[in-house]
């Protein structure tokens, strides 16, 4: 099992994994822009390996880009599936060699992601996980249930929910989180519980209302793009799904249970050094990366309408996290306004970027 860090390892493991495929290679894309995997999925197929990808039927502002992307692997000879519409949003990120090594990433094939952004990716040959990631693709390929049978292999909306806060409650003295945005009620409730307990908890990342007793940090000079837990320092969680309602409860997402020494170690490594740059940074900071944001913040607020497609994918999100729940109209209102504001917070992180 091997750790991929981002920025620091960029897409060398994933160009070479492509290169080394000998009879298929199947991935799950949810935003795509990097001309050279694109390359080597073409000149994958030009040696005969089968190649099948799984595509997003959207994402923010970017379904275009995604129809594009599908002419263009249909016209190299890639076999093109297209996600249902089922859930909010399919926004998980696999990739299958061989059907013998699997790549779980929390970054997208992006240039902002790989090259600007915190993101990790675990590269395991362990057979149970290939397995269960592979019976995955080929039930989201064709549209039918998927049932888990795996506990390290966390999926939303399947078993994500139950795993993670099973994870967050076993923690004995430590908990160290990266996520962009904490705010589902019950993995509050959970970090909660295990902060009275004694346990030490330090996220880099966002946490709601409900935040009494976390030590929470905002990341510097990176964007934050991946969701990690690492418990006790033995063993950590590494996927693309935030502790958040849509994100447990309403798409697809995907990510591993590891234990291996090397890898959590890697990510303590790493989550210490970025705690480490933010305590600096905090005593240097000046007020004038705010001022530039909150403008870029105004003026993209001005543009966007209620029809823009930013906007439409925050209201589908909110609705789907008050959908089943028993809010009153003030609490609605909330949610809706929470959504689009982290919206637009994160387009204009990209166009920060």
């Amino acid at each position: 099992m091997k750790l991929l860090i981002q920025p620091d390892d960029g897409i060398a493991a994933l160009l070479s994994g492509i290169r080394g495929a000998r009879k298929s290679i199947e991935i799950v894309i949810f935003r795509f822009d990097r001309a050279e995997i694109e390359a080597v999925l073409k000149a994958a197929v030009g040696r005969g390996v089968t190649v099948s990808a799984l595509i997003a039927y959207t994402n923010r502002g970017g379904e275009i880009n995604l129809r594009k992307l599908e002419m263009r692997l249909l016209e190299m000879g890639v076999a093109v599936s297209r996600t249902a519409d089922d859930l909010v949003r399919y926004h998980d990120k696999l990739m299958i060699i061989d059907r013998r090594l699997l790549y779980v990433l929390s970054f997208n094939f992006t240039h902002l992601d790989i090259d600007h952004s915190r993101g990790f990716g675990i590269v395991t040959k362990n057979a149970k996980l290939v397995q269960e990631a592979v019976k995955l693709f080929e039930a989201d390929t064709a549209r039918n249930p998927y049932t888990p049978t795996l506990d390290t292999f966390v999926v939303s909306p399947a078993n994500a929910r139950k795993l993670l806060a099973a994870f967050i409650r076993k923690a004995k003295k430590e908990l160290l989180i990266y996520d962009p945005k904490i705010v589902d009620t019950e993995m509050l409730r959970a970090l909660g519980e295990r902060t009275k307990a004694g346990v030490e908890i330090k996220i880099i990342g966002r946490v709601g209302k409900r935040s009494a007793g976390l030590e929470v940090r905002n990341l510097v000079n990176l964007r934050l793009h991946t969701r990690t837990i690492i418990r006790d320092r033995r063993q950590a969680f590494v996927g693309s799904q935030s502790l958040r309602q849509a994100e447990l409860d309403s798409r697809r997402e995907v990510g591993v249970i590891v234990r291996e020494s090397k890898v959590v170690n890697g990510l303590i490594k790493t989550f210490e050094a970025d705690w480490a740059i933010i305590s600096v940074a905090k005593k240097q900071q000046s007020d004038v990366q705010p001022k530039v944001l909150r403008k870029a913040m105004k003026a993209l607020v001005k543009e966007l309408s209620p029809l823009n497609p930013v906007v439409k994918e925050a209201l589908k999100e909110a609705a789907a996290e008050t959908g089943s729940a028993d809010l009153n109209p003030q609490e609605v209102k909330e949610t809706v306004k929470e959504a689009v504001k982290e919206a637009v917070r994160e387009r204009v992180e990209e166009m920060v970027k």
